[in-house]
Parts: structure tokens; C-alpha cells; sequence
């Protein structure tokens, strides 16, 4: 298979060794190297010039989400970032897998011998059934393989690709060929701290926290060390936040769910912690927040009504703004962007103003910032025109001098 090549910070052949290997067969045992071996040295730095592009679960919008193939997919497409949701296995390792629960999008009911796994708990107010990642172990949940979770999408590679781990996650992107961020979201603490015990009273936050140290994952945001490993950690829960802010310095996002939905710790109302107090408290320990997008500009039979003014109010706290979810199927899109997802990036990014955007479709929001606003030439991730005859000259010099 032709690798595609979306530009020059993502010309390198890295996806279709993925699919062979994985296609071919996966095994229980982690199919990537732990710790990562390749060298970041002279890797083309990430981009800071323009909005983020963050990879929601992956390229989920063609592969089955959170998975290596969804990942490296993304890499490819020219993610700035890929973003992840953390949960733990029985036996407290942590994976990289959205719901709390494996029915939607593994094959966990075709698997005789876990039918009497099925179990009923209570998550942020609401009673729960299914198979839970928390009563499985590690080697049970690998014997699992993930679909994609929407009819509509490419089912193909449905069955094809393990849950990863949140090691292996890391080093997917450390063994990227440019430097790309993750994104990883401690998701459902509350829960997750019930339901797992670690040795030494330590906390689901601790050992998230011990992961991204191990891989050297520190400092603070535009920090040295953090452009040689980009990092934002996030999270829906307030408490979680100011308790990682105690184990470490680098980026975090405060996650804002839609309005009805209180957090899942503090049992707060959206309306208290979208308030100008509550955003001069929290600008504390994050530095941005990661609203539902409807709720950033509401909608009323599909079309948007008059903007909030959140994003302004969060940027006068200092405070970024990376809205989620994009996605480009006609049925995500309001009818104001006339089926077009790039009017809608165009919309958000132009207009509105926002800091970063989680997309299931790396490649289309890549395209559109390659063709709206184009890395500039002293931009490390890419390089403009001027840039690029600069480097031929230099070649032809070299070839002089050498001759």
C-alpha cells in the first residue's frame, strides 16, 4: 500500500506498516515497543501558529476509535495532537477507551466464557449495565477487538484492532516521525477510583500522573520540555485538576459537558462553572477549557442561534478554548454550514475564535488550515515557500563545495 502524503510534515510512510502488522495478527502481548526506541532528535517540532488540530479518539471518523491503526492514522493525516480517554482494567492498568462499559464498541458479547461478567453500578447518578472495563484484566480486555461505533462509518476494519494501552498510546506518538502531542483525559475518576484499588492508598490521578512522568512527559506549557513532548491533561472533574496540579506542572483543560449534565464530583451546575468566578478560580490550575460546542453557540432545529459570549470571557482569563466534537457526516452539521464541513471549521476558527478543535476527521481540518492558513516559514512543523527555496540553495552549496 502507497503511503499518502498530506504534506511535508507528514510524508514518511508510517501507517501501512501498521496495518500489516496488526492486520496480520494481535496477539495479547502489547505489539508496541514499551518504552518507546526511537530517537526524537531532529523531528520537526509541533506547530504553535495556528488553532489545534486535536485527534478526537484518533481518526475515528475512518477507523475504529482509540486504537493504534485510529492514532497512527491521525499522525499521518497531520494531527497536532492526539487525544485519548484513560480508564483502568481490573488489575489497574491503564488503557486508552472511552466508555466505562465495553458493549458498544468491542466485541465483548461474542465471548461465551465472559457472559457472566455482565454487571449493574451506578456512574455520575445513573444506574449502569453492561461489561465493564473494571472487571476485566488486562489480558481479558486484549482478547477483545473494537469496532467502530457508528453504523454510517466504515466498517471494515471492525474486529481488526486490540485495546491499547496508555503506554502503548504514548509510544505511538514518541515514536511519531514529527513531534506530536497527546491529549489524555483522566475520564471517569470518580468511578474508576471506587472500582480500583492500587497498592499504597494511591489514587487513579496518581498513577496517570507516574505514566507521563515515566515517559518524561513535564513542564508547563510553551516550556521548554514541553515542546520536546507536548502535553494537555483534561479532564471533566474540577477536583481531579487542582489534585494533578499538586504532582505536576504540565497543561491542563477543563472539560465543560453540555448544560444539563452537573460535574461528576463537585455536582456543580454548568451555569456556576462557566461563571467569570469560577473561570478566575480554575484558570488557577488549567490553561483552558474544552466546552461541548453547542453550548458555546446553541442550536434550535439544527440551525445556531446568537453565539455565547464564553470564549471571550474565557480569553480575557487567559484561558484557551478547544471545543468538541467536529465531525463531517451531513448529520453532525447544522444546516447553516449548507453539508460543508469546511464552512463549519471556517465558522469556528474564523469567527468564533477558538484555540484548538477535537475532530473525528484529522485530515479534512488539516487540508482546510493547509489551505486557509498555511504554516508560516519559521514555523517548525511545516515549511512555507521561501522556507523551502532557502533549503534548495543550501543543498546546491553544499553540492559546490563538496564538487
Amino acid at each position: 500500500m502507497d503511503c499518502l502524503r498530506v504534506n511535508a510534515t507528514t510524508s514518511k510512510c508510517f501507517v501501512p506498516f501498521l496495518f500489516l502488522s496488526l492486520i496480520a495478527g494481535c496477539a495479547a502481548r502489547p505489539f508496541y515497543p514499551l518504552p518507546s526506541k526511537t530517537s526524537n532528535e531532529n523531528r520537526q517540532p509541533i506547530q504553535t501558529s495556528r488553532p489545534y488540530n486535536i485527534a478526537h479518539r484518533g481518526s475515528n471518523g475512518e477507523i475504529p476509535e482509540e486504537t493504534a491503526a485510529a492514532y497512527m492514522r491521525a499522525i499521518e493525516e497531520g494531527a497536532d495532537f492526539i487525544e485519548t480517554d484513560i480508564l483502568s482494567s481490573k488489575d489497574g492498568v491503564l488503557i486508552c477507551f472511552h466508555d466505562v462499559t465495553l458493549d458498544e464498541t468491542t466485541d465483548v458479547t461474542k465471548h461465551k466464557d465472559f457472559a457472566n461478567r455482565k454487571r449493574t453500578y451506578e456512574v455520575q447518578g445513573v444506574n449502569t449495565t453492561g461489561f465493564f472495563t473494571v472487571d476485566f484484566t488486562l489480558e481479558e480486555l486484549k482478547k477483545l477487538r473494537v469496532k467502530q461505533r457508528y453504523i454510517f462509518r466504515d466498517q471494515r476494519y471492525n474486529g481488526k484492532f486490540p485495546i491499547i494501552t496508555f503506554e502503548e498510546f504514548i509510544s505511538i506518538a514518541l515514536d511519531a516521525p514529527r513531534v506530536v502531542g497527546i491529549y489524555p483525559e483522566i475520564k471517569n475518576p470518580v468511578f474508576i477510583n471506587q472500582r480500583v484499588k492500587w497498592p499504597d492508598g494511591k489514587r487513579f490521578e496518581d498513577k496517570f500522573v507516574e505514566t507521563l512522568k515515566k515517559y518524561g512527559y513535564r513542564g508547563s506549557y510553551m516550556s521548554k520540555d514541553w515542546f520536546k513532548q507536548p502535553l494537555f491533561i483534561q479532564s471533566f472533574a474540577p477536583t481531579s485538576l487542582v489534585y494533578i496540579s499538586n504532582l505536576t506542572d504540565s497543561p491542563k483543560i477543563f472539560l465543560i459537558d453540555d448544560v444539563t449534565i452537573p460535574t461528576q464530583d463537585t455536582n456543580q451546575s454548568y451555569w456556576e462553572i462557566t461563571s467569570d468566578d469560577y473561570l478566575d478560580f480554575i484558570k488557577e490550575y488549567v490553561v483552558g477549557i474544552g466546552p461541548w460546542k453547542d453550548t458555546v453557540v446553541p442550536v434550535k432545529d439544527n440551525y445556531l442561534q446568537t453565539p455565547t459570549d464564553l470564549v471571550a470571557r474565557a480569553h480575557s482569563h487567559n484561558l484557551q478554548v478547544h471545543p468538541y466534537t467536529y465531525r463531517d457526516e451531513n448529520m453532525f452539521l447544522h444546516f447553516n454550514f449548507h453539508q460543508d464541513a469546511y464552512q463549519e471549521y471556517d465558522y469556528w476558527l474564523t469567527k468564533i475564535g477558538v484555540d484548538g478543535l477535537f475532530t473525528d476527521f484529522t485530515g479534512s481540518l488539516h487540508k482546510f488550515q493547509e489551505w486557509t492558513s498555511p504554516l508560516s516559514q519559521n514555523d517548525g512543523s511545516d515549511k512555507g515557500s521561501a522556507s523551502k527555496l532557502l533549503d534548495k540553495i543550501e543543498l546546491l552549496i553544499t553540492s559546490y563545495k563538496n564538487g
